[in-house]
């Protein structure tokens, strides 16, 4: 251990909040869906997804994102772990912020695989599908949980 103590861990400021909800978050994911720098095609997506959230529901679009964000996170996953010749899948708990960016990266993806409709329009059925608690990226989180009870035994070997 150094004699100054241990540096805390740089993280990047956050990207500056987006022009029409003031966020940080809706600012993320249109960074992540950014695609060979065409960021203001990217805005177009994630704006036109909020228009479309906004007349499916009659609710504030920015509290239904944050809300299916928070419905997605994961709060356990397995990271592999070798242990005397032998890997361990072993189940840690997600930092927030690492939760946050896996959401949104499990219902981008969701949406990218969906067929015959706009991006905004698919990512907008997949954000209000994650806001109900269903769709791809809901299954993907549960599937996570369950990878992560399931190898319970394991646990002890999390000493990072």
């Amino acid at each position: 251990m150094p004699r100054k103590g241990l540096r805390p861990r740089d993280r990047r400021p956050a990207p500056p909040a987006d022009f029409k909800f003031n966020s940080v978050l809706i600012s993320r994911l249109v960074n992540r869906i950014n695609f060979q720098g065409k960021k203001v095609a990217s805005e177009k997506v994630v704006y036109g997804a909020m228009d479309i959230i906004k007349e499916k529901t009659k609710e504030d679009p920015m509290m239904v994102f944050t809300k299916a964000v928070e419905n997605v996170r994961p709060l356990l996953e397995i990271r592999p772990r070798r242990v005397g010749g032998a890997n361990y899948q072993v189940p840690i708990e997600v930092k927030p912020a690492r939760g946050t960016a896996l959401a949104m990266q499990w219902m981008l993806k969701a949406a990218r695989e969906r067929a015959g409709a706009p991006m905004s329009a698919r990512l907008a059925e997949e954000i209000l599908l994650a806001y109900k608690k269903e769709g791809a990226a809901f299954k993907k989180r549960e599937d996570t949980h369950k990878m992560a009870e399931a190898n319970r035994a394991f646990a002890h070997f999390r000493w990072w």
